[in-house]
């Protein structure tokens, strides 16, 4: 059967000085059952060295699945380097029980050439595959709308994971934000793994207007990811600004309220 309404999660953006266990109980308490941990940055498990295995038990205890861990950086610039940075992560990912790994490409607007960009997408793609396979870890390709960004168009992602005959080992994110920077109009909802709502009213920059995440465009894309087959969860993805509300869990029982209430009376 076809998934009908969102299946919320949140990111541990959202929430960065909260420890793991705080984070898992702070979803759990509005009924999300996903979440997502980061790499890099705030009071994340990986940079501070918790291990895997009390991460494991911290979300089995809290009853939530850890729907991701966010992310191997640049991974489309693949380099001895990387190489040991996406082993690293996807070990310590399946250690912790992690479904997936997030892909983020190369951000600096270093790469000018289309050829250049396509050959080493799928160069990463190919060295990919046998380290998430055997550890049973889907990545998660996430494209950027920056102009800065070497992978902006999920369409370039998908050519790339048909090319590589990845189906099976990637997926695509789809960023509401990132999907309206980008300019772009076709879904691939079938092939999304994870969705991240982020509040956006205009493609050239963040508005947050009275509700935590808000954005005209979320209520449409996520009614056509889910019209579309896509049956995954939707994760508030959110940037500096919302950190820092005094209220951060009434903000986002309002904005899962806000956007349950939009897909049901859409504009």
């Amino acid at each position: 059967m076809r998934q009908v309404s969102p299946r919320f999660a949140v990111n541990h953006m959202a929430a960065p000085p909260l420890d793991v266990s705080a984070f898992f109980a702070l979803a759990r308490d509005h009924g999300l059952t996903d979440v997502q941990i980061r790499d890099l940055h705030f009071s994340n498990p990986v940079a501070c060295a918790i291990p895997a295995a009390d991460v494991r038990s911290a979300a089995t205890e809290a009853g939530v699945t850890i729907i991701s861990v966010n992310a191997l950086q640049r991974f489309n610039d693949w380099t001895p380097t990387r190489q040991s940075a996406a082993i690293k992560l996807a070990d310590y990912a399946a250690a912790c029980g992690a479904k997936t790994v997030v892909l983020e490409p190369v951000n600096d607007g270093s790469w000018a050439c289309n050829g250049e960009r396509h050959d080493s997408l799928r160069v990463a793609l190919k060295a990919l595959k046998p380290i998430l396979q055997p550890r049973g870890l889907i990545g998660l390709i996430e494209p950027l709308g920056f102009r800065t960004c070497s992978l902006r168009s999920k369409k370039q992602a998908a050519e790339a994971i048909a090319a590589v005959d990845g189906q099976s080992v990637f997926r695509l994110v789809h960023d509401t934000f990132h999907h309206t920077l980008a300019g772009e109009t076709f879904l691939f909802s079938e092939l999304t793994g994870l969705v991240h709502i982020s509040g956006v009213n205009d493609p050239t920059f963040w508005i947050y207007p009275d509700r935590f995440l808000g954005g005209s465009d979320n209520g449409s894309q996520i009614q056509a990811l889910l019209d579309g087959g896509y049956e995954g969860p939707f994760s508030f993805e959110l940037i500096e600004v919302v950190r820092t509300l005094d209220d951060l869990a009434g903000a986002l029982a309002a904005s899962i309220d806000f956007i349950q209430r939009r897909l049901l009376t859409p504009d």
